[in-house]
């Protein structure tokens, strides 16, 4: 029988480690853009059932630290604005739940051994702990925090479960709708360049209608991302 004070040997942290170390050295060696390209147009092919796998790639690509944005913007360009949205929104939100879960409750030593000492995360920290799902949202808005080493940090933090969900959800949308709307863009273009849009089909009009609502589009999100950043500095001023 082994002691009962011997201490456990400690697996979750070195399983993360690895983990983690086997991410970033396949993000260095491995062609990801190419992969997530092809897979893009691979989805395109699967109808109905291309919006589950899209959305559960997603997930996977967030836990995994791969870039999102090339996913996003392939969103626009397979479904359209609407659906586009509605995938990459429901993607990233469960992407971020299950980091946030892995972070908390299975790699805990690990992300806290490599960001628990840094200042950024201590005063990141110290806001959650006074302003709760506010100071998420207000993160997620802003793109000076990244997107997948957020979802992990916010692991370490006090705040609750679902008001973290909730938060997060709220505070991407606006740079999602961007991208998505980017994405919808290009598939116009490439149908316009196919002939499938001409000028004598109202292929003009068309075009002015998506320069116009880009144009909105882009502004919202600069004016939202102002105000986003005025109030973290505001917070971290108090």
């Amino acid at each position: 029988m082994s002691n009962a004070n011997e201490k456990k040997f400690p697996w979750k942290p070195l399983v993360a480690a690895l983990l983690v170390v086997a991410v970033l050295v396949a993000l260095r060696t491995l062609p990801v853009g190419e992969w997530l390209e092809t897979f893009n147009a691979w989805v395109a092919g699967l109808g109905a059932w291309g919006f589950v796998v899209f959305v559960a790639v997603y997930v996977l690509a967030a836990v995994l630290f791969l870039p999102g944005s090339a996913l996003t913007l392939g969103a626009g360009f397979i479904f359209g604005i609407g659906l586009g949205l509605a995938a990459v929104s429901l993607g990233s939100t469960l992407g971020a739940a299950a980091a946030f879960l892995i972070s908390r409750h299975l790699a805990r030593d690990a992300v806290s051994a490599r960001f628990g000492g840094n200042e950024k995360f201590a005063s990141v920290d110290r806001a959650v702990g006074r302003e709760g799902a506010r100071i998420v949202f207000l993160m997620r808005l802003s793109p000076v925090f990244p997107f997948n080493v957020l979802n992990y940090l916010l692991g370490l933090t006090s705040i609750r479960f679902w008001p973290y969900v909730l938060a997060s959800w709220a505070g991407m949308l606006p740079g999602t709708l961007l991208y998505v709307y980017l994405g919808y863009i290009g598939r116009a273009a490439a149908e316009a360049a196919a002939g499938g849009v001409g000028a004598d089909d109202g292929g003009t009009l068309r075009y002015v209608y998506l320069g116009v609502g880009l144009l909105a589009t882009l502004g919202v999100t600069i004016y939202v991302t102002r105000l986003a950043r005025r109030a973290l500095r505001e917070t971290s001023a108090n």
